[in-house]
């Protein structure tokens, strides 16, 4: 009896191990980076702070410099980090500038500065990141996010800013995507991949935001990874499809964002479309 029951019990736990590995190789299976690719945007209310009759400007002039550098605009459209090239002092550089804007008082300035400092903070951490790790080739490849099926580096909690913990996620997600609900910040922060828009050539200043970001989204949306046609099929970047909610909430909403960038021949072989046929993203690094 007691034999038995031992036999029973190990068959109830040895199945439930086939259960667990079945399970996780379904999620292996299922959660691929792709799936996964979308948070949804979730206001963090803490960073709501701000001053509208704030004056102080931040400085970004490092961040202009080392793109300056290393930045590489290639003849395909596409451009490069030469993290290769990056020299000690520069990484240097680049640490302090990432820690002056997380020593940053952040809460204390205007919307334009704020939402200037998100992104070249965001855009910097990330070429940081890339170059703690370097060489790689894929984001994806740095998997230091929390959590077993976690991929890359953007739930790690890299920074701490006015004593809380902040991740990239954090920055894109429940900061800047909620508080400004604007569709180009996809065109904005760069995650390091060749099927991301590119990384801008200069630092966002709350002067110059505006331009930035209206000609990102004309770079990324005139570029065939961005927007392309397969004989009479649009394939468009994934991105409109993983925040699709930002551009509308449904395909023929992405078709008329897409329009309002395009050029002339663009403009019209969309004009008419509500579907989309095909999606694509090249995770590569954008490595010079």
């Amino acid at each position: 009896m007691i034999a038995q029951t031992i036999s029973k019990g190990l068959a109830g736990a040895l199945r439930n191990v086939g259960i667990g590995m079945g399970l996780i190789a379904l999620a292996l299976s299922f959660g691929a980076p792709e799936a996964q690719a979308a948070p949804k945007a979730k206001l963090w209310e803490r960073w709501q702070a701000h001053d509208t009759t704030a004056t102080a400007r931040i400085d970004h002039g490092e961040w202009n410099r080392l793109l300056s550098v290393y930045l590489k605009a290639g003849e395909d459209g596409l451009n490069r980090v030469d993290y290769a090239a990056v020299t000690a002092p520069d990484r240097a550089a680049l640490d302090a500038y990432v820690s002056g804007l997380a020593a940053t008082p952040i809460s204390t300035h205007n919307r334009a500065e704020q939402f200037a400092y998100w992104v070249n903070l965001y855009n910097a951490l990330t070429v940081k990141v890339i170059l703690d790790h370097y060489p790689v080739e894929s984001i994806r490849d740095i998997d230091i996010s929390p959590g077993l099926f976690a991929n890359g580096p953007w739930g790690a909690k890299l920074l701490t800013i006015e004593g809380e913990e902040v991740s990239l996620d954090d920055i894109e997600h429940r900061i800047l995507r909620p508080i400004w609900n604007d569709p180009r910040i996809h065109y904005a922060v760069n995650c390091a991949a060749i099927g991301c828009p590119n990384l801008m050539p200069v630092a966002l200043t709350g002067e110059n935001t505006e331009k930035n970001l209206n000609e990102a989204a004309r770079a990324f949306i005139n570029h065939p990874r961005g927007v392309r046609f397969d004989g009479d099929d649009l394939v468009v970047s994934k991105i409109f499809t993983w925040f699709e909610e930002d551009f509308g909430g449904n395909e023929a909403a992405v078709i008329q964002h897409l329009q309002r960038y395009a050029e002339p021949e663009l403009r019209a072989r969309l004009s008419g479309l509500t579907d989309i046929d095909d999606y694509e993203y090249d995770w590569s690094l954008n490595d010079a």
